[in-house]
């Protein structure tokens, strides 16, 4: 629903034109001077103000200076009485839409306000456009060659087309948001918002004013008038996370939403229609919240239409590599480092891990080490998982045999891992304990030593550097 502000001296003037404009299925609020006018401005969120040129205290040209000064996009349209022509075209020149000149017809005023909305609408998508295409979405930045994501792929590729709502599971990490929004901007809603409110950043009633918006007075500290997120993503998508956090009463309003396409702001009694798409993530296994009664069972198949799973990063090792050298590049491009590079040793170590927190963890380590690394390399030191437990290979004690590496019930990574120990021990033996002398011994850098040496467990007291 479009909002407009009224602005006019005449209580009769405004309770005439605030009607029509009801009738016509707007939400009106006015305004007898301006300074009141800003007030409502400040506080609302207006698609487009209507305001009389003669008004006492601030005059029309005063309040477009003002409205201009806040919200450059903001778009005014003046009413002018006969024979301020000149006052009129002086105001288009301060960034008015338009001017009627009293007396002017309905259809006159309505086709300029149809007109007027329209244009704010158009400005504000090209902004949150041009803002959100700054981050390339969609299939471009989604890494990832596993048959389990080029099953996903062909899954998106159909899905996306459709009105229907979509569930996206997984463990947390492993990239719903971005799945949401590759859905988004390859559907035909993709020119319009795509909205995201996570389910579990908020509690129970500062979530329903968030997703439903909110009266003036509804609650204490709601001193305007709020539209929700429901509104704000009219004819586009709404990406709810963390669904499965989501109270039971807000699991209601959410079904009506689904099913009928209306709801009220906290606080008012009017519906408000919305054209929104849902698509909805979780972590949760949303099946056995049903069974324990968390969840409604009605909700949980309106939202699960079309089901996509994302696999965690331990199902496809095999992508690390490729996501190591898509952060390298991110990373490179964001701290304005061309010459960002990582050892192959340090690739090698990383897609051995197990990756509880998945594809966010792994970021945040590339990140981390993009930042302290030396000499634009990332090396082994400069990688330190958040659970240091996982870089430790399993306890093994294997004697060294060249003859029996071939053996069936050996596994070589435990091999490696038992020889490369013995070679460190017997290194650290023979310089003493020096860390300087047994790096150079074994043709490392001392960083790296000191890295295997805490791998393995080798750190002892009387060790010197």
């Amino acid at each position: 629903m479009n909002t407009i502000l009224v602005v006019d001296d005449e209580p009769n003037y405004l309770i005439v034109l605030s009607e029509l404009l009801k009738e016509e299925n707007f939400e009106v609020f006015t305004a007898e001077n301006g300074e009141t006018a800003l007030e409502i401005i400040k506080n609302t969120d207006l698609d487009l103000v209507i305001t009389d040129m003669q008004m006492p205290i601030m005059n029309g040209m005063e309040l477009l200076k003002a409205i201009k000064s806040f919200n450059s996009d903001l778009p005014v349209i003046m009413i002018t009485a006969y024979g301020e022509i000149e006052k009129a075209v002086a105001a288009m020149q301060a960034g008015a839409f338009n001017y009627l000149g009293k007396p002017f017809k309905n259809d006159e005023l309505l086709i300029n306000i149809k007109k007027a909305i329209e244009h704010y609408t158009l400005i504000k998508e090209n902004k949150w456009l041009r803002n959100e295409f700054q981050t390339r979405f969609g299939f471009a930045n989604m890494v990832g060659k596993n048959k389990k994501m080029l099953q996903l792929y062909s899954m998106i590729e159909k899905v996306a087309p459709t009105p229907a709502s979509v569930l996206i599971t997984g463990e947390s990490g492993t990239g719903k948001e971005l799945v949401a929004k590759a859905i988004h901007f390859n559907c035909p809603r993709k020119k319009q918002p795509f909205i995201s409110v996570n389910c579990a950043a908020l509690p129970e009633n500062l979530l329903e004013s968030e997703l439903f918006g909110h009266e003036k007075g509804a609650f204490t500290g709601a001193v305007a008038l709020r539209k929700g997120r429901f509104e704000l993503a009219d004819t586009g998508t709404l990406f709810l996370d963390e669904i499965g956090e989501m109270a039971m009463p807000l699991q209601a309003k959410l079904l009506r939403i689904l099913q009928e396409q209306v709801f009220e702001r906290v606080g008012g009694s009017k519906e408000l229609h919305v054209d929104v798409r849902i698509i909805a993530a979780t972590n949760k296994d949303l099946k056995q919240e049903v069974t324990e009664g968390k969840f409604r069972e009605d909700l949980f198949y309106r939202l699960n239409v079309l089901n996509l799973h994302l696999p965690p990063l331990r199902e496809r090792k095999d992508d690390i590599p490729l996501l190591i050298n898509h952060f390298i590049k991110k990373y490179a491009k964001e701290f304005n480092n061309p010459n960002l590079d990582i050892k192959p040793e340090v690739v090698r170590l990383l897609s051995r891990q197990l990756w509880k927190g998945n594809v966010r963890e792994l970021e945040n380590i590339i990140e981390r080490a993009s930042i302290l690394c030396n000499d634009n390399c990332i090396e082994l030191a400069d990688v330190q998982p958040e659970n240091e437990e996982e870089i430790k290979p399993p306890p093994v004690e294997i004697n060294f045999d060249p003859e029996k590496m071939a053996m069936d019930d050996v596994r070589l990574p435990d091999m490696l891992s038992a020889i490369e120990k013995k070679l460190l021990k017997k290194a650290l033996e023979k310089s003493e304990n020096v860390q300087t002398r047994a790096a150079k011994t074994l043709g490392i850098t001392k960083s790296l030593l000191q890295y295997k040496m805490k791998k393995f467990g080798l750190h002892k007291k009387n060790q010197k550097t």
